[in-house]
C-alpha cells in the first residue's frame, strides 16, 4: 500500500471531508555509491564536529538558525508544532479559479487525494461538481514544515492536489520574454504554422521513454561482464540558413516524429571482454619476444 504523506481534512464551505494523501509521481534513476578510488571499498559519511573534535550521532543533533556569525537561535520539535497554522490539519478551500489561468511555471508536486469512507458522498460531490463547472479549488496546507498554496482539480475519477510555488520564489531572466528584438513576417509565420501542423498529435505520454538512463543500464550491464560500449554519433548540426529557407526545408522533409526520444541507443561491442583483450595483448607480447 502507498504510503500516506499527510492525514487531516478537506474542507469547502460548512462541509469537512476527513482524507489523505498520497505521493502520485517520483522521479525514477539509477543510483550511485561513492567509492574509494585506491581500494573500491564504499565511504561512509559522518557528521564532524570541529569544535570538539568527534564524530557526532544523528541523535545528538539539534536545529539552529544562524542569527549573526557563529550565533544560533535553536529550535525544538515542540517549537514547530506551536507556530503550525490550521492549514497543518485542514485544507480549506478559499476560491474556485478556472485552471487554464494558472500558469504551469507554479506548479510543483502532485498528490492523490484519497477520502476516508465517512466523507465519500462529500468528496465526490466536489468532485462531480468541479468536473462539471470547469473550475478547481485554490487552498493551503502545512507540508514538510512549511505552508503551500494549492491546487485541487477533478482527475480520473477523483480529486488531484498540486503545491505550488509562491510568486516569490520564480524568478525572471532579464532577457525572456522580449518578442519585439524579432521581426517576424506574415509568410514566416504562416510557414510556422505548417510545420506545426505536420507535427500536431494527441498527448499521451506512454509514448516516450528516457534514453538516458536506458543507455545508462545498458552501459553498466556491459561493463559488469567484461563488455564494452562505444557512444553514438552526434547528428550534424543544421546548416545556417535564413528562417524562411529553414522553414521550407523542413516542410520539404516532412514531420519526423521521435516517440522514444531522439536519442539513439548506445551500441555494444559485444564479443570483446576484458580477459579477450588481455589475452590477444599476451599473444602480441610473445610475438613480438619471438620475433
Amino acid at each position: 500500500m502507498a504510503a500516506t504523506i499527510w492525514k487531516g481534512h478537506l474542507a469547502f464551505g460548512l462541509i469537512s471531508v476527513p482524507v489523505r494523501l498520497h505521493a502520485a509521481a517520483r522521479k525514477t534513476t539509477i543510483s550511485f555509491n561513492m567509492l574509494h578510488k585506491e581500494c573500491g571499498s564504499r565511504i561512509k559519511q559522518q557528521l564532524y564536529c570541529p569544535q570538539d573534535e568527534v564524530v557526532v550521532e544523528r541523535k545528538e543533533i539539534m536545529k539552529g538558525h544562524e542569527v549573526s556569525d557563529g550565533t544560533y537561535v535553536i529550535l525544538e520539535e515542540e517549537d514547530f508544532e506551536k507556530i503550525t497554522p490550521p492549514t497543518g490539519k485542514t485544507i480549506d478551500v478559499m476560491e474556485f479559479v478556472k485552471l487554464e489561468e494558472v500558469d504551469p511555471l507554479y506548479f510543483d508536486t502532485s498528490y492523490f487525494t484519497v477520502p476516508e469512507e465517512p466523507g465519500e458522498k462529500a468528496y465526490y460531490l466536489l468532485q462531480k461538481v468541479m468536473e462539471e463547472a470547469g473550475y478547481v479549488g485554490v487552498a493551503k496546507i502545512v507540508l514538510h514544515q512549511r505552508e503551500h498554496v494549492i491546487i485541487i482539480r477533478p482527475s480520473e475519477g477523483g480529486i488531484m492536489l498540486h503545491t505550488m510555488y509562491y510568486q516569490d520564489e520564480v524568478r525572471s531572466v532579464e532577457d525572456y520574454g522580449k518578442p519585439s528584438k524579432a521581426k517576424i513576417s506574415e509568410k514566416e509565420l504562416e510557414m510556422g504554422k505548417m510545420f506545426v501542423e505536420s507535427l500536431a498529435a494527441q498527448f499521451d505520454i506512454s509514448k516516450y521513454h528516457d534514453q538516458y538512463r536506458e543507455n545508462l543500464k545498458t552501459l553498466i550491464e556491459a561493463k559488469s561482464v567484461g563488455q564494452t560500449v562505444s557512444a553514438p554519433e552526434a547528428p550534424a548540426a543544421a546548416p545556417v540558413m535564413d528562417l524562411m529557407a529553414a522553414l521550407k526545408a523542413s516542410l520539404e522533409k516532412g514531420a519526423i516524429k521521435h516517440p522514444s526520444g531522439a536519442v539513439e541507443p548506445i551500441p555494444i561491442d559485444r564479443a570483446r571482454s576484458k580477459r579477450e583483450k588481455k589475452d590477444e595483448n599476451d599473444e602480441e607480447e610473445k610475438d613480438e619476444k619471438a620475433g
